[in-house]
Order: structure tokens, then C-alpha cells, then sequence
């Protein structure tokens, strides 16, 4: 180091901030760590908050810096993801990465063709949000890297990301990440592949290509850090390009296990706006529809920007459900459960599954080669999907679980 002084920092600071703190750092030659902490909690965490940081300071090998921590009842993995980042602001030549203890409660896995009816997107720099995010019992939690993170706080929302990935108790639900857009998010993929990501949402998809980098930087992570576990893919279509090329994108992978759209974006690239009808949608929607379902993978709807307008919410799943869709994206906890609600099964849909089952489980019985309703033979899809439907019942508590026998 010269025998200037480098300064850096991370994290916000102001009296509006809760579950965040801000880090400054000032390196110098000379003078040892002199750590000055300003903590609303400080009778209860003050001493464990600076252990942290000493033990941070020792592992990257700082020897003489001024630090200051404002804490605004950040937790252990915000305030390690903060300094972390002031840190490598200062030094951006350093490799070393300070991992917390992988919580137990995050290390649970995922299937290709788990329910995803709701995914929560939660800012990937604003950890007040992740906390409780669970609670909302969402099926998939996403943590975002991409819109909502303004470019500057790019590298600080992957080391926070990171951590929450390793500390964050999302109560069963599924692990997502939204990384940027290619070619920055395969930076992102060194950050969110080791610590146990489920379902990697590939932005602004435009080409088969797109996805294979995404599968191969992954192939190559899992491999130098000994990750087992499956992580899938969601490719989301958002331009007039990426509606053309759906098929193509929905092919790319065997580890895609869902089709998304984003239109916010793609009416912008048609040069139209949202509707409520959605008319200026109706034939994107139904190309990823079709392209999802061609490959046997999930189409998932966009999301309803209007949070405050739950009738409409509802509209709007009821329509994404008549076109195919078998989720939505969500920006607010609220939208969960009319999501949820809006996509169970009707009365009628779960009497025909009921009948569809029950018929397939008695041929079944019988050894038959052939399922049938009256005259009406019955496909393998058509049971799979009675199936999904009585599962889905079951889950929204519309029929017991020894329906059979009523």
C-alpha cells in the first residue's frame, strides 16, 4: 500500500434505515484497528457485532484501519456482507470470501416440477425485506440482482445475496435468484451456485445461446466447488425477440423447469403500454404458453404492478390460468394468497380430477391397459393432470385427504 490513505464504504445510513448498516472504512500504514461502533442495539449485540468485524478484519488481513459501523439493527450476515464490501471497495484485488456458518435451514432441495404458483421478488440490496419473506409462504422466494439493484450497488447486492442464500430462513420455500442480464450475470452465478440456489432466472432471454452460457459457467462452478445438488433455470421471455425465439429458449436445457414473461418490458420493445385487457399481450403470453408446455416444462405469467388493487390481481390470474399459466409473479406480500387463491381448481375441475383418478387407480387394480370414463378413454396427460389438480385442492384445504372415501 502507498503512503496515501484508502478510503471506501457500503451499505446506507439515516434515520429511516431498519435491518441495514452502513461501513466505512479508512486503511493506513500505521495506528492497529481502532473500531468505532454506533448500534441501536448495542446492550444486547454490541460485543458480538464487534467480534464480527475484528474476526473480519483478521481474516482479510487488515492490520491498521479506522472502521466505522453504523448499525440499524442489522443481523449477522447484512453487517459480514456490508464490511465485506467496503472491504473489496478498497482492496478490489482481494479473492478471499468471509462465509458464515450455512444455516441448517437453508439446506434442503427442490424438484423440476414443484408447484410454482407465486414467486416473491425481494430487492437484492435491501435485506429489511428478506427477514420475513418466508412467513408470506410463497412457493418461491426471489432474491433480485437485476432491476431493482441500482448499478452502483451491484457488487454489494451479491455479497448480501450471498449471505442471505446461507443465512435466511425462507420456510420451505424455493430459493430463486434473478441474476442481470447477460453478460453481467455470469459474474453473479460465483456468487449464488455454492450456496445452494435453486432456480436461476435468466432475464431478457433472447436465444437458446443465452441459456447454454448461463448451463455451462454453472457446470463449471459446481464442479471446482463440489456442488451436487440440482439448480434449474427460468429463462424469462421480455422482448418481441425472445416471444419469436420461445421454443427455442425453452428447449435450450434439460435444467429449464419453467417459462417465464415479463411484459413490462416487452410491450415497451412492441411500442405499446400495458392494458388491463391485455390484448397487446395475448399472443406473447400464448407463445411461451405453447413453447413451455411443447417441452413439458412450467409457463409462469408475469407480474400484476398495481398492488393495491387486489380485484384486479384476481382478474388477472383467473385470465393467466385460462390461458395456460400455472403461476405469477409477485412484487408485494399481499398478492400471495390471492394468487394462490386464484389459481385452486374450481368445484367442477376437482369433481372431473376426483372421477379421472379414481378411474385410473381401479384400472389400475384391474391391470388394464385402457382408462376410461364411460365411453370416453382417458390419456396418460389427462391423469397427470387430474393428479395436479387434486393436489392443488388438497393444498388450498378444498377436499380432505381421505376424499376417496367420501
Amino acid at each position: 500500500m502507498n503512503s496515501r490513505t484508502i478510503k471506501s464504504s457500503a451499505g446506507p445510513k439515516g434515520d429511516s434505515i431498519r435491518s441495514d448498516c452502513y461501513v466505512e472504512l479508512e486503511l493506513k500504514e500505521s495506528g492497529g484497528i481502532k473500531l468505532n461502533l454506533q448500534s441501536k442495539v448495542e446492550s444486547m449485540y454490541g460485543e458480538s457485532i464487534r467480534k464480527l468485524i475484528l474476526d473480519m478484519s483478521m481474516f482479510f488481513n487488515l492490520k491498521n484501519a479506522k472502521i466505522k459501523v453504523e448499525d440499524y439493527g442489522a443481523l449477522p450476515y447484512t453487517i459480514a456482507a456490508r464490511f465485506e464490501t467496503a472491504m473489496k471497495r478498497a482492496m478490489p484485488r482481494t479473492k478471499k470470501e468471509y462465509l458464515l456458518t450455512f444455516s441448517k435451514k437453508s439446506n434442503y432441495k427442490t424438484t423440476k416440477d414443484r408447484l410454482r404458483r407465486s414467486r416473491l421478488y425481494l430487492p437484492g440490496n435491501e435485506p429489511k425485506y428478506f427477514i420475513n419473506a418466508g412467513l408470506h409462504q410463497s412457493d418461491g422466494l426471489i432474491l433480485d440482482l437485476e432491476d431493482s439493484v441500482s448499478p452502483t450497488q451491484k457488487n454489494a447486492a451479491q455479497l448480501l445475496v450471498r449471505n442471505a442464500l446461507r443465512s435466511v430462513d425462507f420456510y420451505g420455500g424455493e430459493r430463486m435468484v434473478r441474476i442481470n442480464q447477460l453478460p453481467k450475470g455470469l459474474d453473479d452465478l460465483k456468487y449464488i451456485v455454492p450456496h445452494n440456489v435453486h432456480v436461476i432466472l435468466i432475464p431478457k432471454c433472447e436465444s437458446a445461446k443465452q441459456v447454454k452460457r448461463v448451463e455451462e459457467e454453472v457446470k463449471k462452478i459446481k464442479k471446482d466447488k463440489r456442488v451436487k445438488s440440482e439448480i434449474y433455470f427460468m429463462p424469462i421471455i421480455e422482448s418481441a425477440l425472445g416471444v419469436i425465439k420461445a421454443f427455442e429458449i425453452a428447449s435450450a436445457s434439460k435444467n429449464n423447469c419453467a417459462l417465464a414473461i415479463g411484459l413490462e418490458d416487452y410491450t415497451a420493445d412492441i411500442g405499446t403500454q400495458r392494458t388491463e385487457e391485455g390484448n397487446e399481450s395475448f399472443f406473447a403470453r400464448s407463445m411461451v404458453v405453447n413453447a413451455a408446455r411443447a417441452v413439458g416444462i412450467q409457463p409462469i405469467d408475469t407480474v400484476y404492478s398495481d398492488v393495491s388493487n387486489m380485484d384486479g390481481l384476481r382478474i388477472s390470474v383467473f385470465e393467466a390460468k385460462s390461458l395456460g399459466f400455472e403461476g405469477k409473479g409477485c412484487i408485494h406480500p399481499r398478492q400471495v394468497k390471492v394468487v394462490h387463491e386464484a389459481f385452486a381448481p374450481g368445484n367442477e375441475e376437482i369433481d372431473k380430477a376426483q372421477k379421472i383418478v379414481l378411474a385410473f387407480e381401479e384400472a389400475e387394480k384391474k391391470d388394464l391397459g385402457v382408462v376410461s370414463i364411460g365411453s370416453k378413454m382417458i390419456d396418460p396427460p389427462v391423469v397427470k393432470r387430474a393428479q395436479k389438480t387434486i393436489n392443488l385442492a388438497l393444498m388450498n384445504k378444498q377436499i380432505s385427504k381421505d376424499w376417496r372415501k367420501q
